[in-house]
């Protein structure tokens, strides 16, 4: 066996697409980004689901990335950068999915067709200075899977899966990307039931 075997099988660099029936209400519609994924776990960003309360500008104040006399001065992409609810695992912490366009050696995870995460105060600072990413998306916290466990879900049909792309990452109308993952996948919403059927 060569390491490559089996790698296709992983869905790093996908989407996954909560199905209706989600046992778990904490990801009820939710549509997730998956960063890694192998033999070891999984790890993805809820991409659809907003912090309350939390805008990007307020909470480079609070982690001391800039001074509140400085907000003014921001440049206008700092306020469209989204917060976002990224998971229930580790929330007090802060994770930026973002174009490539911006990389910091030994900070930045490369993932797929363009898409990177970082996860230190270096890319705050750089979208504060207006120096960061052309798109970019903040997530406290991530969503993390232990080994197998995300296979089995799927296999339980708690999950779809579709090919990412930047509209479903980085759209601003997070309202909408549910139902725009599934058109993705060729599903009409109303065609799903939180049923499974029997014969």
């Amino acid at each position: 066996m060569t390491e490559d075997d089996g790698a296709d099988q992983f869905l790093d660099g996908q989407m996954l697409v909560a199905m209706p029936g989600m046992r778990d209400e904490r990801f009820a519609r939710a549509v997730i980004y998956l960063c890694a994924h192998s033999s070891e776990g999984a790890m993805g960003i809820v991409v659809n689901q907003p912090a309350s309360h939390i805008n990007f500008s307020d909470l480079l104040v609070q982690l001391d990335v800039i001074p509140e006399t400085e907000l003014i001065r921001l440049p206008t992409q700092v306020g469209q950068v989204k917060v976002l609810k990224g998971g229930p695992v580790e929330t007090g912490r802060g994770f930026v999915l973002h174009s490539a366009d911006y990389f910091v050696e030994n900070s930045t995870l490369p993932i797929d067709s363009g898409i990177c995460l970082t996860a230190t105060l270096d890319i705050l600072k750089a979208i504060a200075r207006g120096d960061g990413p052309h798109d970019a998306v903040l997530a406290l916290g991530y969503a993390g899977w232990a080994p197998g466990q995300l296979e089995n879900e799927i296999q339980q049909n708690g999950w779809l899966h579709c090919p990412a792309d930047t509209g479903l990452i980085f759209g601003t109308d997070t309202g909408t990307k549910y139902d725009q993952a599934l058109r993705k996948i060729g599903i009409h919403p109303g065609m799903l039931s939180s049923e499974a059927g029997h014969a």
